[in-house]
């Protein structure tokens, strides 16, 4: 009978003694396939893409009997496709702070499809595998290739400035980041530039902008200066966009400057901002440069609907009084959108 589940095997002798019809099997991370009596990894072509492993503690970059030890090295062997597993490290007892993958990230451009995801519970800072590292001023993952999925994992700013995931399009030229998805993670102290948001953040659209069709779903962003910005769109202007089902909170309202900030260039079309609970004040961050939940001025077309805002009055306004809590203009529609004294309201 045939089975779901992929044999794991514990040598690539082994593989050789299976069957030639079941002959296909894991081993330290990778897929292989008995062809005729040659064991051979599944290239790129395989429909299934290949299950790569990454474990800082017991793993290796240059030993492939078992899985890598830098998240780096396996999005550099994987190819378009391919599903990469992130085991989170060991924590000490009594630890406060999760160990870290201390390195920068890069998915270029022909690694189309690419699935990076955390082995953890869930979105809680110690329950993923965190990437933070310290000091320094490039992204801690840069994503230049379409569809690629990013689940599971958390993205600790510390004290570097190059934000958390940034999402390099330059309308197809050389990189392409629509499609892409991102779920389940945690980001915590993600700032570019201090203290404003409009320069990037958490998730964020660098000059050239042109990520469409992005969808960023179930996260939660915690005491970031910015967490979703839209820094410029000289690329293309992003299109449908889906931002849901989100928590973005703060310790104190001066650790934010916004928390969407889709103004940047030409701003977004077709934006959808749905279901998400914002638990903190109206940010006030010191001298911040939006210092509001959100921006959305420019965008051609979309919604914001069914959001919760902690705070006890406010208004949403086109132009952005000082009263009001967001920018929204009236090409984006608001519906059903609430405070603590009930309906949000549109000067």
């Amino acid at each position: 009978m045939a089975t779901r589940f992929l044999y794991k095997a514990n040598s690539l002798s082994e593989i050789l003694n299976l069957p030639n019809a079941t002959g296909i099997a894991e081993f330290g991370g990778r897929v292989y396939v008995n062809l005729n009596g040659t064991v051979a990894p599944i290239s790129g072509t395989n429909p299934f893409g290949n299950v790569l492993l990454v474990d800082a503690d017991n793993g290796s970059d240059t030993d492939t009997r078992l899985p890598y030890a830098t998240i780096q090295a396996a999005v550099t062997a994987a190819d378009a496709g391919d599903t990469i597993f992130v085991k989170a490290k060991n924590m000490a007892s009594g630890a406060t702070d999760p160990s870290n993958y201390a390195e920068t990230i890069i998915i270029p451009a022909g690694k189309s499809r690419l699935s990076l995801i955390g082995i953890g519970g869930g979105s809680a800072q110690g329950s993923l595998p965190q990437i933070k590292i310290g000091a320094g001023s490039t992204a801690m993952l840069n994503i230049k290739s379409p569809g690629c999925l990013i689940a599971n994992l958390g993205f600790n700013g510390g004290s570097s400035t190059g934000g958390g995931i940034v999402l390099t399009d330059d309308g197809g030229t050389a990189n392409a980041a629509f499609g892409t998805v991102i779920t389940g993670c945690h980001f915590k102290n993600c700032v570019v530039t201090s203290p404003d948001s409009r320069t990037g953040g958490a998730i964020y659209w660098p000059a050239a902008g042109g990520a469409w069709q992005v969808i960023i779903e179930g996260n939660h962003f915690y005491d970031n200066v910015g967490s979703i910005s839209l820094v410029g769109t000289s690329g293309s202007r992003p299109k449908d966009v889906v931002i849901a089902n989100n928590v973005f909170s703060a310790s104190a309202a001066t650790t934010v400057d916004s928390y969407i900030y889709g103004a940047g260039g030409s701003g977004f079309n077709d934006v959808t901002v749905v279901n998400n609970v914002f638990t903190s004040v109206l940010p006030a961050i010191v001298a911040g440069s939006v210092v509001r939940y959100l921006d959305l001025t420019g965008a051609a077309s979309g919604i914001v609907a069914n959001n919760y805002f902690a705070t006890a009055a406010g208004t949403f306004g086109a132009s952005g009084g000082a009263e009001d809590s967001g920018k929204v203009p009236t090409t984006v529609k608001l519906i059903g959108n609430y405070i603590e004294s009930g309906l949000l309201a549109r000067t």
